[in-house]
């Protein structure tokens, strides 16, 4: 089924349900039997577990965290994204015979290493921050408890998706804020890597996007898509007219035609004369795009079009955005900063071991001392407290035997509530399919909304500050 929107002028796919029993899904990583996850690593992950293997240390019980150190560029708060597209890879995470056979022809592993690769499957549990969740510093995101042998094998994936995923989520998410209530939609793919930007797409919309352009984005995560036409179709024709009629003919009265290839004004005009004034949009790409998106709102209203919406692109950021809250525009179309997270595409989270099981049995807390990148040991639980229905900390406790309680709230009697903040996203090798499902993306901007809605008002600045809460440690 096709329908289309008469607010953005595109084609989208029809429903989640009609896809699923309609088009096939594109898996989340290449088919290709050289480039399955099993490979999405450095090389020192898998000499690592070389030596542990030899060692006997590969089967010592740990816990990994995941965790940024600071916010990037004075932000006041971020969005963590990426959990959804992470986990089916960790439950594929297992190396093909053509993968065991290069690390061994590379000399990467011995043949012991060989032989323990091949019935590999990852048994252990993620405990996460969820999907659309806000973080702040040192915020334990993720936390992957397995054997070292499996746990360390996942690092560089786990942060190359979390580190991107969650740098476009955040910038989406600054950016549809200052939009209010008008859709954003991504239009950044031809900006990055052609798999980066379906990662894009999918994290755009966790960070409250209303569609993408990306087609295989699209169809994979059943994503409304935009997209009608390009200057060169105006170009491509003998008249820019020729070029609407044939758009018109093709697509409906209520698609939206770009106008600014030649002039805005006339474009306007031969637009509505070919279309009549059921045309559905137009599209403005550049020049002051607050005056301009002014003169064409009056100008169409004048030639009775008053239902037809104005889109903007070009180099939109949240500032931009921001400057155009008082511009009759309806929708934006937002490619490279989004795609590069506004500035920052990383969120310059780390993947650390924090806690080990000794040659005694019991656990242990493990931590570096390293000049300005010291780590704290233990495995960290986190809650955030309210009061007045508003956040006002988030509190890391490190300890397996810590209770909340050793928490002291400096105004106890203000506290109306301590939320937990992690979740189990797999249990001993099996992801929580709420997560990974068809309803996941909009339970994830839906859960971004509400954080950000019990957050201080500062959270929605733009300028640069300080985290919106701070972040209290509990040492046992």
């Amino acid at each position: 089924m096709q329908k289309n929107n008469a607010t953005t002028g595109t084609m989208t796919a029809g429903t989640a349900a009609e896809s699923a029993t309609g088009l096939p899904r594109i898996p989340d990583f290449s088919d290709d039997s050289t480039a399955t996850p099993a490979l999405l690593t450095d090389m020192y992950e898998y000499t690592m577990l070389d030596a542990a293997l030899a060692d006997g240390t590969a089967n010592r019980d740990c816990v990994f965290e995941v965790y940024a150190r600071h916010l990037p560029g004075g932000r006041r708060y971020g969005v963590v994204a990426g959990l959804g597209r992470l986990l089916p890879m960790i439950e594929h995470f297992r190396p093909n015979t053509a993968q065991i056979r290069f690390l061994r022809d590379r000399r990467i592993i011995s043949k012991k290493t060989a032989d323990w690769l091949e019935n590999f499957t990852f048994h252990g549990t993620i405990r996460a921050y969820r999907e659309g969740e806000v973080y702040f510093p040192d915020s334990p995101v993720l936390q992957v408890e397995s054997r070292f042998g499996e746990g360390t094998l996942l690092e560089t994936l786990i942060l190359s998706v979390l580190n991107y995923d969650s740098a476009v989520a955040s910038a989406a998410s600054r950016i549809s804020m200052a939009a209010g209530t008008r859709p954003c939609f991504d239009m950044g793919g031809r900006r990055i890597n052609e798999q980066a930007a379906i990662a894009a797409s999918r994290a755009s919309i966790v960070g409250g996007f209303s569609g993408t352009a990306n087609l295989a984005a699209a169809m994979r995560y059943d994503l409304p898509a935009i997209g009608t036409a390009a200057h060169s179709f105006t170009l491509l024709h003998d008249s820019e007219e020729e070029a609407f009629r044939s758009q018109v003919n093709a697509l409906g009265e209520g698609t939206t035609v770009l106008t600014d290839t030649y002039d805005v004004e006339k474009a306007i005009r031969t637009a509505v004369r070919v279309a009549g004034t059921s045309l559905g949009g137009i599209r403005i790409d550049s020049g002051d795009l607050a005056s301009v998106s002014q003169r064409a709102r009056k100008q169409l209203d004048s030639l009775g079009a008053v239902n037809t919406k104005i889109t903007v692109t070009n180099d939109l950021d949240e500032y931009a955005v921001s400057a155009l809250r008082d511009a009759p525009v309806d929708s934006y179309g937002v490619g490279t900063r989004l795609v590069t997270g506004s500035g920052h595409p990383t969120c310059e989270m780390v993947y650390k071991l924090v806690e080990r099981r000794g040659e005694n049995g019991q656990m242990a807390p493990v931590a570096k001392k390293s000049f300005g990148k010291a780590t704290v040991g233990w495995r960290k639980d986190a809650w955030r407290a309210y009061r007045y229905g508003l956040a006002t900390e988030e509190i890391v406790v490190d300890g397996s035997q810590t209770a909340l309680k050793n928490w002291h709230c400096p105004d106890e009697a203000e506290v109306d509530e301590v939320r937990p903040l992690l979740i189990t996203a797999m249990d001993h090798g099996v992801a929580d399919p709420t997560l990974t499902g068809p309803d996941a993306l909009k339970n994830a901007d839906a859960w971004r909304r509400r954080q950000l809605a019990d957050l201080p008002i500062t959270a929605l600045s733009l300028g640069e500050g300080d985290p919106a809460i701070d972040t209290v440690m509990v040492h046992a």
